[in-house]
């Protein structure tokens, strides 16, 4: 049975990809704060605060203990969207590790085991990474950074067999938006659902060997956004 290493695996994407592969019959292991009731025989939780790099350290052991990796996606992140000047030095530092360093650091330990198995990882990005908003300079920076080391990645990588994919969602429905002045449109063609990516990587993992998509962008088919009072 191929295993697969998902972060942000509690909600949204992240939970969406977990219980798709689960469906696929990987045995994923799962990385975030909670557990987020996926009840399956061959999920099993690793409990981890990714922003924390020390938290990081602390789950290196069983990481390396996980056999016949094949997968590794980093789906894990959040998202502030105000003036620059107004975002605290902490919520800076916590947006770069949770979103940019933290996969940095996990493709960083698990690189050789994805080798060995010719795996593949996936870097669950943002629309924003391919385009510059307002009030999304801090954002915008981790996911084009992220963006940008897996798309160099596959450059180093691409002649040992690792296959690594960039996928930039646009706005999507979760639990993302719960602490934000804004979230997604209402009517279902102007926004995305983390069935839509976890059935993109499903669609993607189906290709035939020797065959790589670098980097894909979904998109609702009309643009909406929804203010909150």
């Amino acid at each position: 049975m191929a295993t697969a290493i998902v972060t942000g695996s509690s909600s949204g994407i992240g939970k969406a990809i977990a219980l798709m592969l689960l469906d696929e019959g990987y045995s994923v292991f799962g990385i975030s704060r909670s557990h987020g009731k996926i009840s399956h025989p061959a999920f099993h939780h690793i409990a981890c605060d990714l922003g924390s790099t020390r938290a990081l350290e602390t789950i290196k052991t069983d990481l390396l203990g996980i056999t016949d990796l094949a997968l590794l996606v980093n789906a894990a992140g959040f998202g502030r969207f105000e003036p620059h000047e107004e975002l605290s030095p902490m919520v800076i530092i916590d947006m770069i590790t949770l979103n940019l360093t933290a996969p940095i650091l996990l493709t960083n330990l698990l690189l050789r085991p994805l080798k060995e198995k010719q795996g593949t990882i996936i870097n669950i990005t943002s629309i924003e990474a391919i385009r510059s908003s307002k009030f999304s300079a801090l954002y915008t920076a981790t996911k084009s950074g992220l963006r940008a080391f897996g798309n160099s990645l596959f450059e180093e990588v691409r002649t040992s067999g690792v296959g690594v994919i960039t996928i930039n969602p646009d706005m999507t429905e979760t639990a993302f938006f719960d602490d934000l002045r804004f979230g997604v449109g209402e009517s279902e063609d102007t926004k995305l659902f983390a069935s839509d990516i976890a059935q993109t990587i499903r669609n993607l993992l189906c290709l035939r060997k020797g065959v790589s998509v670098t980097e894909l962008t979904l998109r609702p088919q009309r643009f909406g956004i929804s203010k909150k009072r």
